[in-house]
């Protein structure tokens, strides 16, 4: 009688003890033979199939089942290529039984398979990024601008960064729709939804993570036509003073977007309980969704990524960005050769062939291209202001200006002063006309 009562148990216990089923998860990408990292950790390269325990893949029916207790997330990378990375996880999810007992928290594969396209450097990093050389100390520099003219020159080209479930901020680092941003408001999404200050909305593409530094890139993802994106000059961590005026510029959660805060550096440096980088503290009020956003010194350049504040018991006005150093870091594995500020720039300096000297006889005669490929801009308004292009005195308004492809930058001067100063990005075989949207009072 005892043996017939026990052996329904003793044919039960062998079945619970089973594992999960393996079942494989298949990871692919075009062009193949790319490394596939999970969790920071090669395990082979596309097309990549790997065995896991079907518990990954649903929910385990046991209590001793096999279960992934992590997110999971695959880096594809291939040289020449941008690395990729793809979130294959969902959750957490909780596992709590029919007794009410807490069994933890799991996640789950996604999906089966996943395939990754990855896109060429050339074709994805374009345009150039401007940076100021340590060498030019901030003592040679030009005087410090108004409060108002940071914000009216840096601005446009802030971005409002929005995930399903989270926002940040960002910048565009290039005239060509590059955006420097925290990798924690990119990280496991494939795009993200920009916000630009005009209020246009465009679809941005994941296109950088760095796997140590919390710095990822994105870029807008089929622009409109002749789009071109206002970028800022980034300065070395070197020429950061402790003690100079700075502006945070970002979207903070609850808050007015593209909003602005003053602070001042408290200090530079390694700073470990932050992370890895050089760290820049301030007492610039950030907040969540500031995360990603500029922070800008007196001469309007960014010297760092605004990325977190110390929330502690009785401690107030302690905020970190990651310098501007670690983002030209990043930034030099697809732009070998940023283009350094001259001391009295504060701007970008043309990389393609200089301008010919303009005609004079004739106020919208044309720039002489120096290469065959080029672009032409026109500027309609105001009437009789001055045209610098690249520093050199190109015509007065109205004008139309063939110029050669590449980084050029534009002032437009009334009564003696500059009024209007943007990078403008000319593209082959393009005609764009330049509306001064920001034009501002002119300077007495």
């Amino acid at each position: 009688m005892l043996l017939r009562r026990l052996l329904p148990f003793a044919l039960l216990l062998p079945l619970c003890a089973q594992p999960s089923h393996a079942e494989s998860l298949k990871i692919t990408s075009t062009p193949p033979g790319a490394t596939v990292e999970l969790d920071g950790v090669a395990a082979g390269t596309t097309p990549f199939e790997k065995d896991f325990p079907g518990g990954f893949f649903h929910r385990t029916h046991t209590s001793i089942g096999q279960r992934l207790e992590h997110p999971m997330i695959a880096r594809i990378s291939l040289p020449g290529y941008a690395t990729r990375e793809i979130p294959l996880t969902e959750g957490p999810m909780h596992w709590i039984d029919l007794h009410g007992r807490n069994h933890g928290d799991y996640w789950l594969l996604k999906a089966a398979s996943f395939h990754a396209d990855l896109d060429s450097i050339p074709s994805t990093f374009d345009g150039v990024v401007a940076s100021r050389p340590i060498s030019a100390r901030p003592a040679s520099l030009e005087p410090e601008l108004s409060l108002e003219e940071i914000v009216r020159r840096t601005k446009p080209a802030v971005v409002y960064l929005k995930a399903l479930d989270h926002s940040g901020s960002g910048f565009f680092v290039t005239g060509t729709g590059v955006i420097a941003t925290n990798a924690h408001v990119a990280r496991g999404e494939t795009s993200l939804l920009a916000v630009l200050p005009s209020g246009i909305q465009l679809n941005a593409k994941v296109v950088y993570v760095d796997a140590d530094l919390d710095i990822a890139l994105v870029k807008i993802d089929s622009p409109p036509h002749d789009f071109i994106s206002p970028f800022v000059a980034l300065a070395e961590a070197d020429t950061v003073q402790q003690g100079e005026s700075v502006l945070a510029i970002g979207c903070p959660g609850d808050a007015m977007l593209f909003s602005v805060t003053k602070g001042i550096v408290s200090a530079v440096g390694k700073f470990a309980s932050a992370g890895p980088g050089t760290w820049i503290q301030t007492d610039a009020p950030i907040n969540p969704g500031n995360s990603g956003g500029p922070l800008v010194n007196s001469r309007g350049e960014v010297i760092g990524l605004n990325t977190q504040k110390l929330i502690k018991k009785n401690v107030t006005g302690i905020g970190f960005a990651l310098s501007s150093s670690d983002l030209l870091d990043v930034l030099r594995r697809f732009y070998p050769q940023p283009s350094e500020l001259t001391p009295t720039q504060q701007q970008t300096r043309a990389v393609t062939q200089n301008l010919s000297a303009p005609s004079t006889d004739s106020a919208s005669s044309p720039a002489a291209p120096a290469s065959d490929a080029t672009g032409t801009i026109t500027l309609s308004e105001p009437p009789g202001a001055e045209i610098f292009v690249d520093e050199k005195f190109v015509g007065n308004i109205p004008a139309t200006l063939t110029l050669p492809v590449g980084p050029h930058l534009f002032s437009v001067h009334t009564k003696g002063s500059v009024s209007w100063l943007r990078h403008v990005e000319v593209l082959k075989g393009s005609h764009v006309t330049l509306k001064l949207d920001f034009l501002s009072s002119p300077t007495p």
